[in-house]
């Protein structure tokens, strides 16, 4: 048994975005037609945040969906850049792109979503994401004094505003085409294409991380407590050590080989579901509860507990150091090893939890037989098998890319895979030495106290230049 249905308390969290080709929407006391789009919306700081010399205005693109944008009080000319940060699920009215690049001229569009997700259940729904980050980026070509719009995507924003650009430029037929698992529908047609993308350290893509994330030490779908300890990452004698793992070649080979196929294994269920949904045969008429023990992204990865994993680039790249200065060299990864104990046996966070629909739309990709990752590339994924795919994305869009990674995290070694995939002609890659995923210090990597500085001012700071070189936007 490989489907496991949920009770009907598992009902979809929010009602569906609003639909293709909609404006967003304001209060009741909101603007007009033809009028500024924040009139009516109130001054208001989100939240604890106030940053000096930026106002706030909290607005509703489209029903349920909150957004806060941030001006400078001292308009200048970087305003007439607008930057546009969004995430598949997460809320990031406060993230630091949010603060960090207001605070140096530009306007900035934090947007939520209505993506029902939480530690429970996340019923996925990307294109209906999708169509509220058309509604951000519509308010913002209509906001006054705005000549240029950058996406800026943050881990799984990063698929979201990979995709967004994809679908803006190709059409369509871009997340058509390629084999897809999932075909999009008509409603993302017309998507108005931004100016830029910015990925600071976005994830490899939701598809990606969950393939990496498949555990196929996991028998059957009936269980996350029946495992098969010959593939269990887990295990002291497939060379696991809680302070640092040393997998063998002969195990990596096994447990990719096993990965890639329970992960082709699972999307095939979601298939079958649907197909029987389709026919009339499903549990309901629209969807159906998928949950599948041992395959929560996040979890599984051989490389977050062996670091020797996907621990440099393939080749030198730029390298801002602590004091601002910058060094083009081979990246090294100073992440340490994650030593938490296996999530399979565990529900809430251990399994994918989702729908047939929202998996095949949001997590589903297809793996080759020869599958694996090493100590700097990857290999065996069909990246444009689906659309929830940065570097099959990239593949689809030429506006000006700018890829910041990490690398105190585990994310940042997807910024050369993405760059290599990339078709913009302008085409940027760096790295930040000792940041985190939150672009923060990783304060475990240090060797001695403060050693990678203001990680946070060195990203933004970066982003700033690249920004508002002149010729690209300005």
């Amino acid at each position: 048994m490989g489907l496991l249905a949920g009770s009907a308390g598992f009902a979809l969290a929010l009602a569906l975005a609003a639909p293709a080709g909609a404006q967003p929407k304001v209060n009741q006391q909101g603007a007009g037609q033809g009028e500024d789009p924040r009139a009516g919306f109130h001054q208001a700081p989100p939240g604890p945040v106030v940053v000096p010399g930026v106002k706030t205005t909290f607005i509703r693109v489209s029903n349920g969906v909150p957004a806060v944008l941030y001006e400078p009080e001292q308009i200048g000319p970087k305003a007439q850049i607008a930057v546009f940060v969004m995430h598949t699920g997460n809320d990031f009215l406060t993230h630091t792109a949010c603060t960090e690049l207001s605070k140096r001229g530009y306007r900035v569009l934090c947007q939520n979503n209505s993506n029902g997700k939480s530690g429970t259940f996340d019923d996925g729904r990307f294109d209906d994401v999708l169509l509220e980050a058309k509604l951000g980026v519509q308010f913002l070509r209509e906001l006054g004094g705005v000549k240029k719009v950058v996406l800026w995507g943050h881990s799984g924003g990063g698929t979201l505003m990979t995709a967004y650009q994809m679908i803006a430029e190709s059409g369509v037929q871009g997340c058509r085409s390629g084999n897809k698992i999932h075909q999009c529908p008509d409603t993302l047609a017309g998507l108005p294409p931004a100016d830029g993308v910015i990925l600071g350290d976005t994830n490899m893509g939701l598809g990606e991380i969950t393939l990496l994330s498949v555990d196929p030490a996991v028998i059957d779908g009936s269980s996350g407590i029946r495992l098969d300890p010959s593939l269990d990452m887990f295990n002291p004698a497939n060379g696991f050590n809680p302070r640092g793992s040393t997998y063998s070649e002969v195990f990596k080979k096994r447990f990719f080989a096993a990965q890639a196929a329970k992960n082709n294994a699972i999307v095939k269920m979601a298939q079958d579901r649907l197909a029987a949904i389709e026919a009339g045969k499903g549990m309901f008429k629209d969807d159906e509860i998928f949950v599948y023990p041992g395959g929560y992204i996040g979890a599984n990865k051989l490389m977050t507990s062996d670091v020797s994993l996907m621990a440099d680039t393939r080749r030198a790249w730029p390298l801002v150091h602590p004091d601002g200065s910058i060094t083009t060299q081979i990246i090294h990864s100073v992440r340490v090893p994650e030593s938490n104990p296996s999530p399979s046996p565990f529900l809430f966070r251990g399994a994918i939890k989702t729908t047939v629909k929202g998996f095949l739309q949001t997590y589903a990709i297809r793996a080759d037989a020869d599958f694996g990752y090493d100590r700097n590339s990857i290999h065996g994924v069909q990246w444009t098998s689906s659309y929830v795919s940065p570097p099959g994305n990239v593949e689809g869009f030429s506006a000006p890319l700018l890829i910041i990674g990490m690398t105190g995290g585990r994310e940042g070694w997807a910024a050369e895979l993405v760059h290599d995939h990339a078709h913009s002609p302008d085409n940027t890659l760096v790295f930040i030495e000792g940041a985190t995923h939150g672009y923060t210090p990783c304060k475990p990597c240090e060797t001695k106290p403060g050693q990678f500085g203001d990680t946070i001012r060195n990203t933004y700071d970066y982003a700033d230049q690249w920004l508002s070189k002149p010729g690209r936007f300005m």
